[in-house]
């Protein structure tokens, strides 16, 4: 899939950057045309010479070539690359691009970059492991960039911990994979439900959950980075999409939910039930406020909701992908199965509220994906972006 793509190749002042002449060497042996950038550090460590013979290009340091003048458009590197990799990227560039001190011609390029991001740190298990580290990356992260996690290892200090940038070849097949996906869903409409949803008890009083809906716009997000036509029905939640073109139809309760979902399924080829739904809702809902002072605590009678995975999962037809989403506290894999089953679904993801920073409230998450054919795939904890990557490459793999 890298046939013919436009690669913009960023190379830091690292020890690491002798894996990045393998790296470039392999993206153009995949038929990538690849444009390297680099820092003046860089140069200390890898020479543009060798670096140019590979890619077949000049490569770009500067703003300009100081013995003709020729001004070199960060502008126009943004908008020629399919993807730009920093690879490596060492601590002083990541804290750069995260908060955009714009003083060389990768950083600059980088905020110009129109395309996906794939950000491969290499250095020293202190620097990496540094509070201020730690929070440059979660930053870029929140940007919607893609962060290739280092490898533990021997360093070049002689120290053995996290720091190593990943391997050239792990690099490509990340890449590979990124257009994979987004080829498989361009054109496609997809359908995605995220939040809580609020029930009302009376004007200012609600049922309702603790979910906060990251998960579900992180779908979104990765949905639509992959070319599909997204649409979010939502409950009431503050985030909002990263990335453009995502429509989004805010609800407040469950029937209002399920509307909108019977009136966009018909239409989409996938849908993702990720909304945490309220399973009950008063019977009668008073019209004001109920006081404290003037009566008893009142008795909510409650019905139950309609199932909106179940419903849609009624009317399904041959083609459609429908995923649903099971947050159990017990019995976890067995009730998964049971819902999978029992709403026509054809993926559940599952999640514990017994793991450690997974569910509501978290910016990570950690399931296990079960399909209708019996397929079990079980993930590590990671940052919700990347959850849902793992999750929207599984839907393309149905």
């Amino acid at each position: 899939m890298l046939s013919g793509k436009h690669i913009l190749l960023g190379i830091t002042g690292g020890i690491a950057a002798y894996k990045s002449v393998t790296l470039l060497r392999l993206l153009v042996k995949r038929g990538a045309e690849v444009q390297v950038v680099i820092t003046p550090s860089g140069k200390e460590f890898i020479t543009p010479v060798t670096l140019s013979a590979l890619s077949g290009k000049p490569v770009i340091c500067d703003f300009f070539t100081a013995n003709t003048g020729e001004w070199h458009s960060h502008v126009d590197l943004g908008l020629w690359a399919d993807a730009m990799v920093i690879a490596p990227a060492t601590a002083c560039t990541i804290a750069k691009m995260a908060h955009g001190v714009a003083d060389n011609m990768l950083v600059t390029s980088y905020l110009s970059a129109k395309a996906p991001v794939f950000i491969a740190p290499a250095m020293d298990l202190d620097m990496m492991a540094h509070p201020s580290t730690t929070r440059n990356l979660e930053l870029l992260r929140s940007y919607g960039n893609h962060i290739i996690e280092p490898a533990a290892g021997e360093l070049a200090s002689h120290l053995v911990g996290k720091g190593r940038m990943e391997e050239p070849e792990r690099i490509v097949e990340i890449l590979d994979d990124f257009f994979s996906a987004g080829h498989s869903l361009k054109g496609k409409k997809v359908l995605i439900t995220a939040g809580p949803t609020y029930e009302r008890i009376d004007p200012v009083r609600f049922i309702g959950n603790f979910s906060t809906g990251k998960m579900g716009y992180a779908i979104a997000d990765a949905a639509a980075r992959m070319g599909a036509d997204v649409t979010v029905v939502s409950g009431p939640v503050s985030v909002t999409p990263k990335e453009t073109g995502v429509k989004v139809i805010r609800v407040e309760s469950a029937k209002e939910m399920c509307g909108e979902c019977l009136t966009l399924f018909p239409e989409s080829d996938i849908a993702i039930m990720s909304a945490a739904v309220a399973d009950y809702a008063p019977a009668d809902p008073r019209q004001s406020k109920i006081k404290r002072e003037s009566q008893e605590p009142p008795v909510l009678h409650l019905v139950k909701n309609p199932d909106i995975a179940a419903t849609l999962g009624a009317r399904k037809r041959p083609g459609q992908i429908l995923v649903g989403f099971a947050l159990e506290t017990d019995n976890e894999a067995e009730n998964a199965r049971k819902k999978l089953l029992s709403k026509n679904l054809d993926m559940i993801v599952l999640n514990s509220l017994r793991d450690a920073d997974a569910g509501f409230g978290t910016d990570t998450n950690k399931i296990t994906l079960i399909t209708a054919s019996g397929q079990t795939a079980g993930f590590p904890l990671k940052p919700k972006s990347e959850v849902a990557e793992d999750i929207m490459k599984a839907v393309c793999r149905l």
